[in-house]
């Protein structure tokens, strides 16, 4: 079966939901991951910070190494970039996973948030992946993986929350330039996005409390990303993945275990008709 035992992980946003659960799967292959995100200390309402992430994944069966950063500042995403290809001898996979939401519309969005939003979603995948390039070049397999939608350009996708969809859609927009741009050197770049809405905190504090419930768990995305990540780079670039499709076409039938409450209808994730 194909494995990403040894193989550099570098994951933004890594200390809780998605970005924890991609951490903890590749671990099981042995992995060398690298959980980065601002969380230091434990939060009041969240769980998790880099380094209990970290001791997770070591427990897993992987090597661990934590990087607090901020995404919003380019100078410290090459630092560390730089630090996890020293420590670990190179970086054969980034996955793009921090990222930002604010769910308003045009006249309700405030400049700070449009900001932020840009910076964390696009502007951040473009330099993470700037800075990851160099060392993807010299790895057997190199892959980008960024966790954005497919491009849907229907305006009702827009309209309830452009800010929010212009940077989601920039993400996907750096990897459709980018399997291009790196195609020659072999290095995959894909998007995964859910099919459902996925049981993280951006669910819990920006919906109902019921399409939190009508949510899967983050494993799925984990299970069908490790799908990607295991496959020939040279072979699987410029894909804008759904999670279920990918999981559908390795053979998966039964997605019960995925469900946050059993029986419940699923509520389906934005982007996705």
């Amino acid at each position: 079966m194909p494995s990403l035992r040894g193989k550099s992980v570098f994951i933004t946003g890594a200390s809780r939901g998605i970005g924890r659960e991609i951490a903890l799967r590749c671990a099981r292959d042995g992995a060398q991951v690298v959980i980065t995100g601002k969380t230091e200390e434990p939060h009041p309402k969240l769980p998790g910070t880099i380094h209990s992430v970290a001791e997770e994944v070591r427990q897993a069966g992987g090597q661990a190494l934590a990087i607090r950063l901020d995404v919003r500042d380019e100078a410290a995403i090459q630092a560390a970039v730089d630090q996890a290809a020293q420590h670990f001898g190179g970086v054969d996979v980034l996955v793009n996973n921090a990222s930002a939401i604010n769910l308003t519309g045009t006249l309700q969005t405030p400049a700070r948030r449009l900001d932020l939003m840009w910076s964390v979603n696009m502007r951040a995948t473009f330099l993470a992946s700037q800075a990851c390039v160099p060392h993807l070049k010299n790895s057997t397999n190199p892959h980008i993986l960024t966790l954005s939608p497919p491009l849907n350009m229907d305006p009702k996708w827009f309209a309830p929350h452009l800010a929010y969809t212009i940077s989601k859609y920039g993400m996907s927009l750096c990897a459709l330039g980018m399997s291009k741009e790196f195609a020659g050197d072999g290095i995959a770049v894909n998007c995964l996005w859910p099919r459902t809405t996925i049981a993280t905190a951006a669910i819990e504090f920006n919906f109902p409390e019921a399409v939190l419930r009508a949510s899967r768990k983050p494993a799925i995305m984990a299970d069908a990303a490790h799908h990607i990540l295991t496959r020939d780079s040279r072979e699987c670039t410029g894909n804008f993945f759904v999670d279920e499709e990918v999981l559908r076409a390795a053979g998966k039938e039964d997605f019960s275990p995925y469900a946050v409450a059993q029986g419940t209808p699923l509520f389906s994730d934005l982007f996705v008709d």
